[in-house]
C-alpha cells in the first residue's frame, strides 16, 4: 500500500545572537510548531487554535479528508538537525536541547496516541543516513568525536578520503578530534494515522517550549543608541518593538536608577518561536485561526509580529483570523523583572 507522507513541521530555529555583547548569559531559543503536507490535496486545515507560554504549547486542529477514501498517512514530527550550524566547533554538546524535556504529547478525537523515534543523517539537504549506517558510525555523532576518529582512523583510507572530498567530514591531522562529521542529524518523531473518509477529525498537540533567552541584553537605552548595537537589525526587526513597548521598558529602568542595588530590579529576557509558515501548504488556508500569547505575569513586556493583536486578560494577547496563510513564523519576546 502506498503511504502519504504528512510532515508536521517541527523546525527549530537556532538564532544567531549579536546582541550577546550586552549579556551576562544567553541562550537560543528553539521555534517548534508549524504544518507542513506534502502530496496530499484532499486534507484541509479547518482551524487551529494555538497557546503560547513559557511553561506550555498546545495547538488544536481540526482536519477534514475531502475524499470519498480514508487516508494512511506516516506523520512526521521532525526535531531540530544537531548541530544546527556545522561551521561552529562543538566541544560544548551538553547546551544542545534534551527532547525529552519536551514531554510532547498528541491526542487524535481524544484518544492518546503511541509515537515512535528514528534518526536520519542529513547533508545539504539530502538524506545520507544508509551511506552513514553502512560505515558503523554514529548518526547522531555529537558527543561521540572519539568515537568515530577511532572509527575513521580504521577505515579503508579511500573511502574516508571520499568522505572528506563529498564534505561530509573534517580532517585535521593536529586537532585532538582528528575527525569531525559535518552531516546533521535530525531526530523525528513518526506513527501512521488513518483519516478517515469525508470526515473532520481534531488534533492537540501539547509540549513544553524549549524557550531561550538572556540575562540583561541590548534593550537598555544606552545600549540601543551605541554604534555597535544590532538593536535596529536584530531585536527590533526580529520581535516587531514598537515605541509603545521602549517607552515601558525606559520607564521601568529609570525607576531603578533611584534605588539602591539590594532593591532595584534588573531585566532578563525570554524568547519564544513557533513555525506559523509551513501551514500554508495544506489545502487552501486555515480557514479559522486563533491564537493565544501569554507573558505569565502583568508586569512583563511582551512583543511579536502579528497584526490585530487583542489584549484579552492581564497577560493574554489574541489575534484571530480567517482564511489565514501565514507568510512568517512568529518570535515572541518576553522582559522579565526580578530583583537580586
Amino acid at each position: 500500500m502506498k503511504i502519504k507522507l504528512l510532515s508536521l513541521c517541527f523546525s527549530f530555529i537556532a538564532c544567531a545572537l549579536p546582541a550577546n555583547s550586552f549579556a551576562n548569559d544567553s541562550e537560543a531559543e528553539f521555534a517548534v510548531g508549524g504544518l507542513k503536507l506534502k502530496a496530499n490535496k484532499d486534507i484541509s486545515l479547518d482551524s487551529e487554535d494555538l497557546y503560547i507560554s513559557t511553561d506550555l504549547v498546545r495547538v488544536k486542529y481540526k482536519f477534514t479528508n475531502h475524499s470519498s477514501k480514508e487516508q494512511k498517512i506516516l506523520v512526521s514530527f521532525p526535531l531540530p538537525a544537531i548541530p544546527y550550524d556545522v561551521d561552529k566547533e562543538y566541544w560544548e554538546d551538553a547546551n544542545y536541547p534534551d527532547y525529552d524535556d519536551l514531554q510532547f504529547k498528541t491526542t487524535f478525537d481524544g484518544v492518546p496516541l503511541k509515537l515512535n523515534q528514528e534518526i536520519i543523517a542529513k547533508f545539504k539537504n539530502q538524506d545520507i543516513t544508509q551511506r552513514i549506517k553502512s560505515l558503523g558510525i554514529p548518526v547522531d555523532w555529537v558527543g561521540n568525536l572519539e568515537l568515530i576518529t577511532q572509527k575513521l582512523s580504521k577505515t579503508d583510507p579511500k573511502i574516508v578520503k571520499k568522505l572528506i572530498d563529498d564534505g561530509l567530514v573534517k580532517y585535521d591531522k593536529g586537532a585532538y578530534y582528528k575527525y569531525v562529521p559535518l552531516w546533521s542529524a535530525q531526530t523525528n518523531i513518526i506513527r501512521e494515522q488513518i483519516f478517515p473518509a469525508n470526515k473532520s477529525v481534531e488534533v492537540i498537540h501539547t509540549y513544553k517550549p524549549l524557550a531561550g533567552g538572556s540575562v540583561g541584553g541590548g534593550l537598555s537605552k544606552e545600549y540601543r543608541q551605541s554604534k555597535d548595537s544590532y538593536f535596529v537589525e536584530f531585536s527590533q526587526k526580529k520581535y516587531c518593538i514598537d515605541k509603545q513597548f521602549l517607552d515601558a521598558f525606559d520607564k521601568h529602568e529609570n525607576k531603578n536608577k533611584v534605588q539602591d542595588t539590594e532593591t532595584m530590579e534588573f531585566y532578563s529576557e525570554t524568547w519564544l518561536g513557533y513555525v506559523l509558515s509551513s501551514g500554508a501548504n495544506w489545502k487552501g488556508p486555515i480557514k479559522d485561526f486563533r491564537l493565544v500569547v501569554d507573558k505569565g505575569a502583568p508586569d512583563k513586556l511582551i512583543s511579536f509580529c502579528m497584526t490585530g493583536v487583542k489584549k484579552i486578560s492581564p497577560t493574554q494577547f489574541e489575534v484571530r483570523k480567517k482564511n489565514f496563510e501565514p507568510k512568517n513564523d512568529l518570535n515572541i519576546l518576553i522582559v522579565n523583572w526580578s530583583k537580586p
